[in-house]
């Protein structure tokens, strides 16, 4: 269950407040975003299964609507810490997308347990594919209800386009995208960057649970990864798998070109960003018209 955006009014015509929102950031002073981009972190919290999650918001200027992305972290403990989402927010937002970027339980200043602490204690407990079972059990219960949470809370914002909500992530937040499209929730479109690279040798159940997810998916995917990811096997096997199924799955590996940190996993992260940025906007506004 997920909270809704209550008691809203404009602030000097460049967001819009609201009674859920604990504090603003300007992109020039705190958010590490270009200077002069004028964007706006807006902070607001929501709730999933009974936990306070926090979440951080972009909109362009006017009054929309406007289609929306919603963004999934990856497994770092505190995916703010970093000018991650204002990074992603510098290339969408002003391409009149609004960004909601969801904090996942046990992360930043979300409520629960940290999920990497939860399969350092299932790893402990014995048997070596403990870990493994419980990563996939993890992704797609409790970590899914956030993200559709977030998804919840935007659809309910009256100046996004409820009808034009798409989804991304890379790492963690790749296998995050791929599982939320499967559901049905009311993504129309979704862009996974380097799903479970990290994870693809040594977890044969996430391996397992992303050729089932990929099968089911029936809005257009488009996956992407960098030439010298830990592994290229989920663009390889997830893509031959969707193309089997007949699903709407579009796989990009990017040549080994620039600088090699871009061509590592996620792209580097924030440095990377402009390898798969307007490819990635060019797919979303092909397929949210």
């Amino acid at each position: 269950m997920s909270s809704r955006p209550r008691g809203f009014l404009h602030l000097a015509a460049l967001l819009v407040a609201f009674g859920a929102v604990a504090s603003s950031y300007g992109a020039d002073e705190a958010t590490g975003a270009p200077a002069g981009s004028h964007l706006i972190a807006q902070k607001v919290t929501l709730t999933s299964s009974g936990l306070s999650l926090v979440a951080f918001l972009y909109k362009p200027d006017g009054d929309g609507p406007f289609p929306a992305l919603i963004w999934n972290h990856g497994s770092e403990k505190n995916p703010r810490a970093g000018t991650q989402f204002d990074s992603v927010a510098s290339i969408f937002v002003p391409a009149g997308y609004v960004v909601f970027a969801p904090v996942r339980r046990g992360h930043g200043g979300s409520q629960g347990q940290y999920i990497v602490d939860e399969l350092r204690q299932a790893r402990s407990l014995g048997r070596p594919d403990n870990a493994a079972r419980t990563a996939v059990h993890l992704l797609e219960t409790g970590q899914l209800d956030d993200q559709l949470a977030g998804l919840d809370y935007v659809k309910h914002l009256p100046f996004v386009d409820s009808a034009r909500i798409a989804v991304a992530g890379c790492s963690f937040g790749g296998i995050e995208t791929l599982l939320g499209a499967e559901r049905r929730a009311g993504y129309k479109v979704a862009i996974s960057l380097s799903p479970a690279a990290q994870s693809w040798a040594n977890n044969a159940y996430l391996r397992l649970r992303l050729i089932q997810a990929v099968q089911r998916i029936d809005v257009p995917v488009l996956l992407l990864q960098p030439a010298r990811d830990t592994s290229l096997e989920p663009a390889r096997v997830l893509g031959a798998a969707a193309a089997k199924a007949g699903r709407p799955l579009t796989v990009k590996v990017y040549p080994a070109t620039g600088p090699r940190d871009e061509q590592r996993h996620c792209f580097g992260g924030r440095r990377g960003m402009h390898v798969w940025a307007e490819d990635a906007k060019a797919f979303l506004d092909s397929n949210l018209r």
